[in-house]
């Protein structure tokens, strides 16, 4: 069986408001040719709506000069020099469209504007085709060509209507003539205009998206406001003594676009959760949405509560192989239908993660020390409770005293950490290793949960803290004792132990994550935030998932070398919460150029080889990428805050 490739994204033009994204190629057309299968189409809940959208005058497309790009709107400027070609007196354009883009949930809508300084008035024509070819999205990740279906179109008060499975649209072009193609696959609609000399026309039209069949929808209220959370934490910063200028525009669009992947479960409305990113991700991730919410706790606590809540309702109740769920453990991702890309085929709610379950924990503690209110936090103590003791039984199958996996269905993921593609657990010479895989990171978000975990249990009264810390101890002495690698200040966390408990001796981005965690001690953080800051990890760009020194390291592998924003984000933050801020300062730095060269908007991941080229298939944007400039932002402040302290008179003894 041949291995699907993925559409390249890097020079898509992407505009959204979850569950709809929009994604054209720099001029604003959406073309999918059939031997030539890309990611471009208007896409709903997983569903591409739209598979090409042609905006022509007189039969002619716009010559393309600039795009302008927010999170959910977009402009696109050509020129047509075509037009009035007659009534030109210099070689100068006189003639340009502007072709604005809005999206929001559900909704979209495109205005053609034809500005003229000619001497004279001008008549044209202004068409725009459409055509759905209605492919899910595993279909589109994987590259399956297609063509425009035939479309059955109803005329209700002057709007147009089509329907496929439980996916309804409308259109509404006002003044538009329409028509269908021959064999019914294209929707044309036509505007004959005359342009008054030194002036300008618009037309327009707008799609209305309704789908029944979704497993996830639309959050409600306005969410985050990214203006002025950007400008206050920008303002705070400076009044600490810190001025960053390329701080404050990367804050603004990397919160736009978290506002713009706001989403909920339809029997949990105003519940908000981060869905993971766009194109293929725009869903609940029980592994993202944790970690971007958790990320941005400094500026903003509720969606923190309201991912805790949602997947505490999805918590696992009952063994399910197919699924991999097991009572209290946290689901991995949810879907309309079973997601299936070349040997994977994923059930619709899937609890394929081992680090879900701890994270939820983390960032119930950590919402509860920020704040989050009493009641809501006691509220989620059962999930809680459930969640501790997946950890320390159903997490661990083998007895061993760590969490591993192993994918037992033979359909699901191979890996099931955050580097969850097949070939990601390699040992230093390449070598790719065999499950079951008990991977390091893991090991320290199960320490720091139980820990966490114990706190909570304490603080409302419920008892099992004191084993939860004693199972917390042991873990950290067993790992201490089984994964390290090397010899005194050159040692260092294997990345994992194999499923013969060798250790897994590639160097890793993975090490990092445990930094904060609690269960290294003090010297070993230290060493660890050494090794991370050798030229083989730092890319200067951010932090490599893979030393450039080992034999499966490539900077274009998706978790072998490649730089992934969040993953730079966690260790900037386990370094900040462990006081080691004068080793993140390198990372932040390299973040900070990053924000400059990918325009403010993060892609899920870029090379690692040191200069801003991207990985072709990357999501952008991601929400975890985004939620890595608040990270960055506290411990630009925690950096100054220990300055302070360092500089602040100290007290003279009276001896």
């Amino acid at each position: 069986m041949p291995l699907h490739l993925q559409p390249f994204l890097h020079d898509l033009t992407t505009v959204f408001a979850a569950p709809t994204q929009v994604l054209s190629d720099r001029t604003g057309e959406i073309t999918n040719p059939e031997h030539d299968p890309g990611a471009q189409g208007v896409i709903h809940s997983d569903i591409r709506v739209l598979s090409e959208v042609l905006v022509t005058v007189d039969g002619r497309q716009a010559e393309h000069i600039a795009t302008q790009t927010g999170s959910t709107s977009a402009v696109f400027t050509g020129l047509l020099r075509h037009v009035g070609a007659d009534l030109l007196q210099f070689p100068d354009p006189q003639v340009r469209l502007d072709r604005r883009r809005q999206v929001s949930p559900g909704l979209l809508s495109e205005t053609v504007t034809i500005s003229s300084l000619l001497p004279g008035d001008v008549s044209t024509t202004i068409r725009v085709e459409l055509a759905s070819d209605f492919l899910s999205i595993e279909e589109i990740k994987v590259g399956i060509g297609s063509q425009p279906v035939p479309l059955d179109i109803t005329e209700v008060d002057g709007a147009l209507h089509w329907v496929s499975g439980p996916v309804s649209l409308t259109l509404h072009a006002l003044d538009a003539q329409t028509s269908l193609s021959d064999d019914r696959r294209t929707l044309q609609l036509e505007w004959p205009v005359t342009i008054p000399s030194r002036s300008e026309v618009s037309v327009g039209w707008t799609l209305e998206i309704r789908d029944s069949g979704s497993a996830v929808i639309a959050a409600a209220g306005p969410g985050l406001q990214p203006a002025e959370l950007a400008e206050q934490v920008t303002a705070d910063l400076c009044l600490a003594g810190v001025v960053e200028h390329r701080l404050q525009p990367w804050l603004e669009q990397s919160l736009a676009d978290l506002n713009s992947l706001r989403m909920a479960i339809p029997d949990m409305p105003t519940d908000t959760f981060f869905a993971a990113g766009a194109p293929w991700y725009l869903t609940l991730f029980g592994r993202d949405s944790l970690w971007s919410a958790r990320m941005i706790l400094p500026v903003d606590v509720e969606h923190a509560a309201g991912t805790l809540r949602v997947l505490g309702r999805l918590a696992g109740n009952q063994i399910g192989v197919a699924t991999a769920e097991s009572p209290g453990k946290i689901m991995h991702e949810l879907r309309r239908g079973e997601f299936s890309f070349n040997d994977t085929a994923l059930p619709p709610l899937y609890y394929g993660t081992i680090d879900a379950t701890p994270l939820w924990v983390c960032v119930l503690h950590d919402a509860w020390r920020a704040g989050l209110d009493r009641e809501k936090v006691g509220e989620l103590m059962p999930t809680a409770k459930a969640a501790l003791e997946w950890i320390t039984s159903y997490g661990d199958p083998d007895g061993d005293g760590f969490l591993e996996y192993i994918d037992e269905s033979g359909h699901g993921l191979t890996n099931q950490g955050w580097k969850d593609s097949g070939d990601s657990v390699r040992f230093s010479d390449g070598t790719i290793a065999d499950g079951p895989v008990a991977l390091c990171e893991v090991q320290g978000y199960a320490y720091e949960a139980a820990m966490s975990g114990a706190n909570l249990l304490d603080a409302y009264g419920i008892e099992g803290g004191d084993r939860y810390r004693s199972w917390a101890a042991d873990l950290a002495e067993r790992f201490r004792a089984a994964f390290w690698c090397g010899e005194g200040e050159d040692s260092y966390p294997a990345l994992a132990l194999d499923g013969s408990k060798r250790r897994v001796d590639s160097v890793t981005s993975n090490i990092g994550h445990l930094i904060g965690t609690g269960m290294l001690t003090e010297e070993e953080e230290l060493r660890v935030a050494r090794r991370l800051a050798q030229p083989d990890m730092d890319s200067g760009l951010g932090l490599r998932t893979m030393s450039s020194m080992d034999g499966g390291y490539s900077p274009l592998s998706y978790h072998c070398g490649s730089v992934w924003p969040h993953d730079t984000a966690i260790v900037i933050a386990g370094m900040t919460k462990a006081g080691l801020t004068e080793h993140a300062r390198g990372l932040v730095d390299g973040l900070l150029k990053a924000s400059v060269v990918f325009d403010q908007r993060f892609p899920e991941l870029w090379s690692g080889e040191g200069r801003p080229v991207p990985y072709p298939a990357s999501c952008r944007p991601q929400a975890w990428s985004a939620a890595s400039a608040v990270a960055v932002a506290a411990a630009l402040a925690a950096e100054t805050q220990l300055d302070a302290c360092r500089l602040a008179p100290q007290p003279v003894s009276a001896g």
